[in-house]
């Protein structure tokens, strides 16, 4: 090797080794003693190992006011490029917040753009490591439209790639936008806050006080506001469950999920349902568990576990393949649809419309939740988004009535009339308009003024609902008009529905020629 060539690769390992420390050994020393990996420990745990190939290591940022040209970090607060998950590839950023504390630049925006546009083109995932306190001040608008170019690219990329968010630190002002359009935000519990105006300008504006952690913790958006789909106790274990999460993913909506060999039996008896399953209608029982006994290996993955619990949506395994699977939570609130549950649901469903993975439905559902604040807050829009988005659905769809099926709630979720493939039901099923309960005051209003004046009511009333239940609250009436293509043994559950999978593979269906339908937001 010539001297000059020498001495040029020992400036280049110098550079990077510079580039390498971001703002300087005190400030990594700072940022782990506040608990907090350094962006290049996070990729490093997301990554396999070795596979990183960074882009733009030595970008620095363009401003020259407040005297920022005497203060220049090569990368300039985010590290970039790509790199495998189990071996399959994906795109990924890292704000480093020992850098001008992860505040986004122009030239900072521009690394980050850089890796979606190539994501798009590749079509393969990209993964944002968030901890940055927003908009580099300093650079006013140019640090604005920054931002806007990264709204505009997630929105691109929707239902084309999968994009991910995880919050590892402070996510403030426009910094929430971007994660908010993603499909999946993931957050730590401890250092992980997002909000639009932090504590002290609310203090400021409207004299409230209010902790970070209260205001845009973890557990505030994992729990009441929605904006979060999966919390971890911290970093690692945050970044362990994008690794998890990628394993049921398709790299892009022409892509087909990936399979993962299993030794379950798809022919495995379902013997835990039969159990499972009340005597009682009225009886609570945890959807979660039955979903367990029906998935390769009970391993099921659950969205948005902390929010709206009524409904269950998350990602499993059938026969090695990725699923899509959503269920009424008997447990909480009886299972009935609110608004939460129905935004909830419509959300998840409409990913997995997007990248072709099929759906299972469980359905134990009462109907929608009754009173003036669900009205006034719009359950009717609001539920009609879970109605709309399992209608534009095209992939597979396959449902499982368990029990309850009560009116709106029946066409809702998954039924035959919106276009759900197969659709079984356990014997234990009661499909009607309305409940027992409801709907014999209605039918059988003489008898029951007439009981109530002889002092039978009590009895009445019990032979009236049992007369109802064998009547119409049964699944062989919906059998008998093809609205249910089966009525099975619970223990069948697994077998037919992987089945059912197998013979849909190659399922199309193509809708009208339309630019986009209009959603009910």
């Amino acid at each position: 090797m010539n001297s000059t060539l020498q001495g040029q690769l020992q400036e280049l390992a110098g550079r990077e080794r510079l580039a390498e420390l971001g703002g300087g050994e005190d400030r990594i020393a700072k940022q782990h003693a506040s608990g907090k990996l350094t962006a290049r420990e996070r990729i490093d745990l997301l990554l396999d190992p070795g596979s990183l190939v960074e882009l733009d290591k030595f970008v620095t940022h363009r401003c020259t006011d407040f005297e920022m040209e005497q203060q220049k970090f090569l990368g300039d607060g985010v590290v970039t490029g790509f790199g495998t998950i189990g071996g399959r590839k994906a795109y990924v950023y890292s704000q480093d917040f020992t850098v001008f504390g992860g505040s986004l630049s122009g030239a900072h925006a521009s690394k980050i753009c850089k890796v979606m546009d190539l994501a798009l083109k590749s079509g393969v995932p990209v993964i944002g490591l968030n901890d940055s306190g927003g908009a580099r001040i300093q650079e006013g608008v140019e640090s604005l439209g920054g931002y806007a170019e990264i709204f505009w690219r997630n929105t691109q990329a929707s239902g084309v790639i999968p994009q991910i968010s995880v919050i590892l630190g402070p996510c403030a002002g426009g910094a929430v936008y971007s994660p908010a359009i993603t499909d999946f935000v993931f957050m730590a519990e401890a250092n992980s806050y997002m909000f639009v105006t932090g504590p002290d300008v609310i203090k400021t504006v409207t004299h409230e006080e209010v902790s970070k952690e209260a205001l845009g913790g973890a557990e505030t958006h994992a729990e009441k506001s929605g904006v979060c789909h999966f919390v971890r106790p911290d970093e690692r274990a945050t970044i362990h469950a994008v690794r998890q999460l990628m394993g049921y993913l398709p790299l892009n909506n022409l892509d087909e999920p990936p399979l993962k060999v299993t030794q379950d039996p798809i022919d495995r008896p379902c013997s835990a349902i039969g159990k499972l399953l009340p005597e009682s209608a009225n009886q609570p029982y945890d959807m979660r568990a039955l979903i367990a006994d029906v998935v390769d290996d009970g391993e099921f993955m659950e969205v948005h576990a902390g929010y709206s619990p009524n409904i269950v949506v998350g990602f499993a395994r059938m026969g090695g393949r990725s699923v899509g699977v959503v269920g009424n939570q008997p447990a909480h609130l009886a299972g009935c649809l609110d608004i939460n549950a129905s935004v909830k649901g419509a959300r998840f469903v409409r990913f997995c419309d997007a990248y072709n993975i099929p759906i299972v439905t469980f359905v134990d559902v009462p109907g929608f939740l009754p009173g003036t604040s669900q009205e006034h807050g719009g359950i009717i829009k609001h539920g009609a988004k879970l109605l709309y988005a399992y209608a534009e659905a095209t992939v597979p769809k396959l449902t499982v009535i368990t029990r309850k099926a009560y009116g709106g709630a029946y066409d809702v979720m998954a039924s035959k009339h919106i276009r759900a493939d197969f659709n079984y039901a356990y014997p234990s099923a009661e499909i009607a308009v309305m409940g027992p309960e409801g709907a014999i005051n209605i039918l059988y209003r003489k008898e029951i003024a007439a009981a109530e004046k002889s002092g039978k009511l009590a009895e009445e009333r019990t032979r009236l609902v049992d007369l109802y239940r064998r009547t119409f609250a049964n699944p062989y009436k919906a059998a008998e008009l093809g609205y249910i293509d089966e009525v099975i043994d619970p223990a069948d559950t697994r077998r037919l529905l992987i089945q059912g999978l197998r013979m849909l593979e190659g399922k199309r269906e193509r809708g009208p020629s339309r630019k986009h339908g209009n959603i009910p937001l």
